[in-house]
């Protein structure tokens, strides 16, 4: 099993599964103080998480962060709500106007500190069909196999 970077918080690994991944994009993440403080413990899930878009805004929807009791004990946290996403003008036209096509989807994959900030990775992504799933998985076990035969050859 690959060992996460350092600076990741979650990723979403069901993504390259489920989607062709066509574009990826970095976008900024609106936090609360408690949200901050849950993710520096570790206690952010982003699995069935993807962007929405209002009023020419991208939203995160479906990412779960659990509160923590010490830190959230004068306010009432939702650990599920719509976090905006900061992103380009250009980039969300770009992404709004491909998720209006038909078979995209704008999803989350990833999550990671970058100069101290929360940085989240989405990507522009199409639906794969179950014979897609299929193969993706045979080039994957093949691929695995093929380095086994070189490490045993050596």
């Amino acid at each position: 099993m690959a060992k996460k970077p350092s600076n990741q918080i979650c990723a979403n690994k069901k993504a390259r599964h489920e989607y062709f991944i066509e574009e990826t994009y970095e976008a900024g993440l609106v936090l609360e103080g408690w949200e901050v403080k849950s993710i520096r413990a570790g206690k952010m899930s982003i699995t069935e998480s993807y962007v929405i878009f209002k009023n020419n805004e991208a939203f995160l929807f479906g990412a779960h962060i659990q509160p923590l009791l010490t830190s959230s004990t004068h306010i009432n946290p939702d650990n599920i709500r719509t976090r905006k996403l900061l992103l380009n003008r250009r980039e969300i036209d770009k992404l709004y106007g491909m998720v209006n096509q038909k078979g995209y989807a704008v999803v989350a994959l990833s999550c990671y500190w970058k100069h101290g900030r929360v940085k989240c990775e989405i990507a522009l992504a199409k639906g794969k069909k179950l014979h897609d799933k299929r193969a993706t998985l045979k080039e994957r076990d093949f691929a695995r196999d093929k380095q086994r035969g070189f490490k045993n050859q050596l």
